[in-house]
């Protein structure tokens, strides 16, 4: 069971191209929102849907892949951890942040060359 603590899986849309950064000590990441659907029926028996958006991050070999080859509306399946933080912002307000950490992903569109 240990392997089933703090795992996500997701099956979803990227939301926008990702955002690919790359730091002095060589480090590569790769940050991209991806939006997934539930779709159900309600007390009244109408369907509703609705959406949740995920804020994923990729690092290393993995967000170079993500940055080449992903773009808005791609799908993707990830697979990976929880990671909570908090900063403060300008004003001085505590901010949080939760995020998807990927350590797998598997792209589920048919290959589609990136623009640009």
């Amino acid at each position: 069971m240990n392997a089933l603590r703090n795992k996500v899986q997701l099956i979803g849309r990227l939301g926008k191209d990702p955002d690919l950064m790359s730091f002095d000590e060589g480090k590569v990441k790769c940050t991209f929102p991806v939006a997934t659907n539930e779709v159900f029926r309600n007390g009244e028996g109408e369907r509703v849907e609705r959406t949740q958006w995920h804020d994923v991050v990729t690092w290393g070999a993995l967000a170079e892949v993500a940055g080449q080859y992903l773009q808005k509306g791609a799908e993707i399946a990830i697979e990976g951890r929880l990671a909570y933080r908090t900063y403060e912002d300008a004003d001085g307000h505590t901010r949080y942040i939760t995020e998807v950490v990927a350590g797998e992903m598997l792209m589920l569109d048919r290959r589609i060359e990136k623009e640009g």
